[in-house]
């Protein structure tokens, strides 16, 4: 079992109000919490806002589905996670899922967890390296590397909470689960417009229903026109927050 942090807002610069977005008849976020409990590793599930006024519909959301939620600086994610940690020991499990990732596989984050509490590392996720579609990114850390970060990261490292982790790996023991076919070239997180066209257009045809990674794959795989709607959005630099 792990805690569970999935950090949103509604001040996205390309797309806002995302989080909140509605796809499928329920909100992007909701999606995003269906698939970490339907893992079977979130306890608890928590949810990272901001204090900004803008927030408060996510803070409204968490509160009416029964989810802790911590409020904290906008730009400072890593404090929120750290709040959302507060009195959890060093050695529990952390899983970060962001808000614009509404097509999570259960079965990815349950089998991040457990790679990860099987072998002896610091840092285990999706991306390093990525052979997953973006958008179906799952890190998982723990509480005591999160707090030892607090003490070095600044800037976009504060922003972007785990990237400390694994741009020093010589500091940090990093693995990652790699899938096989690759597909990192797809694209199915919500960012622009074009990124919710196809989104809308994925639930439209795998249902109101957290998706297996290959089911996916294998859509896109076999509908170009569908994976050409948002092929052109290039992803932000680390440093864009």
């Amino acid at each position: 079992m792990a805690v569970v942090v999935v950090q949103a807002r509604m001040g996205s610069t390309r797309l806002p109000g995302k989080v909140l977005r509605p796809l499928g008849g329920r909100p992007v976020l909701s999606w995003v919490a269906r698939a970490a409990r339907a893992s079977g590793t979130a306890d608890p599930l928590v949810v990272a806002t901001s204090l900004r006024d803008g927030d408060d519909a996510v803070a409204a959301w968490a509160a009416a589905e029964g989810l802790p939620c911590v409020r904290g600086d906008e730009a400072d994610v890593l404090s929120r996670f750290l709040l959302a940690l507060a009195g959890v020991p060093d050695d529990a499990t952390v899983v970060r899922l962001t808000a614009d990732c509404p097509l999570l596989d259960p079965s990815v984050i349950a089998m991040a967890v457990s790679a990860f509490e099987a072998g002896d590392v610091d840092y285990l996720s999706t991306v390093t390296p990525r052979s997953l579609p973006t958008g179906l990114d799952v890190e998982v850390t723990t509480a005591g590397a999160l707090r030892e970060l607090d003490a070095l990261a600044e800037g976009y490292d504060r922003v972007h909470v785990t990237s400390l982790l694994y741009r020093e790996p010589g500091r940090y023991r990093v693995a990652g689960l790699v899938f096989d076919p690759p597909a990192d070239d797809l694209r199915v997180t919500l960012d622009t417009p074009d990124d919710a066209v196809l989104l809308d257009a994925l639930v439209a045809e795998l249902g109101d229903r957290p998706p297996a990674w290959r089911e996916i794959v294998g859509l896109l795989r076999a509908r170009p026109d569908l994976a050409a709607l948002n092929a052109h959005v290039e992803k932000k630099a680390l440093a864009e927050g």
